[in-house]
């Protein structure tokens, strides 16, 4: 989670430390005619709670014509969902009014988001398998529970993982966790590329996708490089064109904004970051080429847009990188060495060992680029 720059949450609750409200939570829904108890099970009927099947648009009358024949006799209706367990020999449990017994699937989510969150919240996420029928049973119990609504004002499901256009499953032998990723590729360019399809939409997951996400990545760093360089620069009062930048970079911001705004359209708002990219670097080669003046003011709101966007989609900061290189500090400095003997080789025109130290650097991922205000290196 640190490598790929995810923030840390305030609590990380757990079931088994939350028993008690648990069982709170399922006397109170017996207690107001929303559950029943069966043989030390303890069962929520849908029937009780109007509104179920509001998320998924299911109807319950269909639900129970289309219910599998094999279904628990014992139960009201064929959806009614388990809220408690009696527990079977071997299986962790605990102490409750209907004998000893463990919490089904769906409650404990109820219980801990009521603790920490509150009746009603923003933001519940999942994957969109979670619809029906984890997150259709988290708001009955929850309303029937509190007595209020919404219990979640906006539902985030994301698509399905795809590898090389494959369902992603233990079965196929295409399954692999994110450690696993992170072998080949660094952390940023991993969130780049989920970033780069809308939470909503399919993710096909493949290397050649990865490396494609790295490569755009690493246009939006040679802009952020450009801005950096030209801070450098003497300044002076900008002509037409630093105005024009400005006003770009101003709409910029706006429709990035505009795109998160629609359902967290990320792969949208990552093509407006682009379109400021392409207009830094045209300035850039302006300024350097001597075909413009560089504009101090423009410059710094052209920033503040660019490192703004990058902050909201936690890019460019390369937390990953650092965090998987302790030793990052000393890199550069082992970089600055190298560039310098490469320097120090070209002007005694050994051009031999130019293009040794030059190649040697390609074969482990790291670019020189040659400019006329001197070498920067950057990690393919």
């Amino acid at each position: 989670m640190d490598k790929l720059n995810i923030r840390h949450a305030h609590v990380y609750p757990k079931v088994s430390e939350h028993i008690p409200e648990i069982v709170n939570m399922v006397k109170t829904l017996i207690d107001k005619g929303f559950a029943y108890e069966v043989d030390g099970d303890v069962y929520y009927s849908v029937e009780a709670f109007n509104g179920y099947g509001k998320l998924s648009g299911r109807n319950i009358e269909d639900m129970k014509a289309g219910a599998r024949v094999d279904v628990d006799e014992r139960k009201k209706h064929p959806m009614d969902f388990a809220l408690w367990k009696n527990a079977k020999p071997g299986e962790p449990s605990w102490e409750s009014p209907w004998g000893q017994g463990r919490p089904g699937w769906h409650i404990e989510c109820s219980v801990m988001s009521y603790k920490y969150l509150g009746a009603s919240f923003d933001f519940h996420g999942g994957g969109s398998d979670l619809v029906f029928p984890h997150h259709e049973n988290e708001i009955a119990q929850s309303e029937a529970f509190t007595g209020k609504e919404p219990f979640v004002r906006y539902w985030l499901h994301n698509g399905f993982i795809t590898v090389n256009e494959e369902k992603m499953s233990k079965s196929l032998g295409n399954f692999f966790l994110v450690i696993d990723i992170l072998e080949h590729f660094r952390p940023e360019i991993l969130r780049f590329f989920i970033l780069s399809t809308h939470y909503r939409s399919p993710l096909d997951f493949s290397d050649e996708r990865l490396q494609e996400a790295g490569r755009s990545l690493e246009r939006l760093k040679t802009a952020e490089a450009h801005l950096r360089q030209l801070k450098t620069l003497a300044t002076a009062n900008g002509g037409e064109d630093s105005q024009v930048l400005s006003q770009v970079a101003a709409q910029a911001m706006i429709d990035f904004k505009t795109a998160m705004d629609d359902d967290f359209n990320t792969a949208l708002a990552i093509g407006t970051m682009f379109g400021l990219a392409k207009e830094i670097n045209i300035y850039h080669s302006k300024v350097t080429g001597g075909k413009t003046e560089l504009d101090a003011d423009a410059l710094q709101q052209v920033e503040k847009a660019y490192s703004q966007m990058a902050e909201v989609l936690g890019i460019l900061n390369d937390a990953g990188a650092a965090t998987q290189d302790s030793n990052a500090e000393l890199v550069n400095e082992l970089m600055d060495i190298i560039i310098e003997i490469r320097q120090e080789a070209r002007k005694k025109k050994d051009w031999a060992i130019a293009d040794q130290i030059r190649n040697k650097l390609a074969a482990v991922g790291i670019v020189l680029e040659d400019s006329p205000q001197g070498v920067r290196w950057k990690r393919q």
